[in-house]
Parts: C-alpha cells; structure tokens; sequence
C-alpha cells in the first residue's frame, strides 16, 4: 500500500470517527482527501463515503433524534446547496472559505461567552437557524465543509449529547443525499471511477465508525460540549489555512 492509499485509509477512518460522534474530525478528512485526489475531484469521492458513514450513525442513533431542530435547519441548509451549485463555480473556493472561517470564530466566540455568561438562553430562533443554515449549505457544497456551521447551531440548541448526535446524522443523511445529482450531473465529480474507489475505502469508514462509539462513550455532557467548542474552533482554522 502506497503512501497516497495510507493518508486516505487514515482519512475514511477519521470520518468514521465523526460519523459516530466525534463532531470536527470532518475538517481534517476534507483536507486529506484534497491532498491525495485533489481538491475539486476529492468532493465527489468523499461524498458516497459521507452517506456510508451517515447510514451507520442514522441506525446507531436514530432513536434520540429530536425533529423539531432538523425541520428548523433543513429547509435554510438545502437552500444554501442550490445557491451554491448555481455560483459555486464563479466565486473563489478560497475567498468562500475565509469567510467562512471568520464567522465561524466570530460565533464560536459569541456561543462561549453565552455558555459562560448566561447559562439559560438558548437562541432557539429562526434567523439563528436560517443563517447559520444556509452558511452550512454553502460550505457542504462546495468543500464538504458543513460541519462547523452545523456544530454551532446544535450547540446553541444545547441538545444532550446522543440527541445531538442522532439528530446531525439525520440532517447530514439527508442533506447528503439531496447533493448528489449535483455532483453527478452537473459538478460531475461522481463517476463509475470514483465509486470504485469508494468501495475501497468504506472498510475504514466502518472501522472508524465502531471505534468511535466506543469513545464518544467515554464523555459527560459538559466534556463532549467543551470537545466540539474546541475542534470547532480548530475546524475554522483549518479553513482558513487550507
């Protein structure tokens, strides 16, 4: 095995990792998906291998999903997608995501000072979801990079840790799915090629999967909050460095 074969084994095996729970390892496995196929050709290949690992964390967490948050987001997240696959191509992927960068931080900030300071509000509101909602529809879009917006909307929602989880799985599954003819019609990168490929990788999502849940077991509440308020914080920089 190649070292090209060993960084993308590694990568399928982090997002296993996030699927079962651990929120912000996506960030590393978009940039080393990039690294060993390319940034434009690596959307199309990581997608299938998102709906494997969304599929096993939908059946391991299906049962504390709170729906109520998912028709809240959902609707602003796959209007970020269209707007995106219409104007994706024109803009800079670069500029997208140094700005996207920046207000990631600026609202992981926002939500740290409201966890620190006023431990009862929660903004359970429509312009809170919309906007972070089309913000995660842009990014999954055009890098697969969805995951920090998402990160901070069910933070604010201050969900339980599996209710948190199951109801993520859901969105993503769904989102994921909504973004394949895009793909494959009109960005083209999903083709008979890049599935092959896939198929060779779904044993480490899979390995990643079942080694995650078994760590996400390992968190209280107030750990696995403060966990995804730092890998948050390291996925912005991540976007901003990439």
């Amino acid at each position: 095995m190649n070292l090209s074969m060993l960084i993308a084994f590694l990568a399928c095996f982090l997002l296993g990792l996030s699927k079962a729970g651990l929120k912000g390892l996506g960030m590393v496995v978009v940039a080393l998906i990039a690294i060993v196929y390319g940034a434009k050709a690596s959307t199309g290949i990581l997608l299938p291998l998102l709906i494997v690992g969304d599929i096993l964390a939908v059946i391991y967490y299906n049962r504390h999903t709170q729906w109520r948050y998912l028709v809240k987001f959902l609707p602003a997240m796959i209007t970020g997608v269209v707007l995106a696959s219409w104007i994706g191509r024109d803009i800079p992927d670069a500029v997208f995501k140094q700005w996207f960068a920046v207000l990631i931080l600026a609202s992981l900030a926002i939500l740290i000072w409201f966890d620190r300071k006023a431990q009862n509000y929660v903004p359970d509101n429509w312009l809170f979801a919309g906007s972070t909602g089309v913000a995660a529809g842009f990014a999954t879009m055009i890098g697969n990079l969805a995951g920090a917006f998402a990160n901070l909307f069910f933070l604010a929602t201050r969900l339980p840790k599996n209710a948190l989880i199951g109801t993520s799985a859901w969105l993503f599954f769904i989102i994921n799915i909504f973004k394949v003819p895009f793909h494959f019609w009109s960005w083209k990168t999903i083709t008979p090629e890049t599935l092959l490929v896939d198929l060779n990788l779904i044993p480490a999502v899979i390995l990643g999967f079942m080694v995650g849940i078994r760590i996400v077991a390992l968190f209280n509440e107030k750990q696995f909050r403060y966990f995804l308020f730092v890998v948050t914080g390291i996925a912005a920089l991540v976007i901003l460095v990439k």
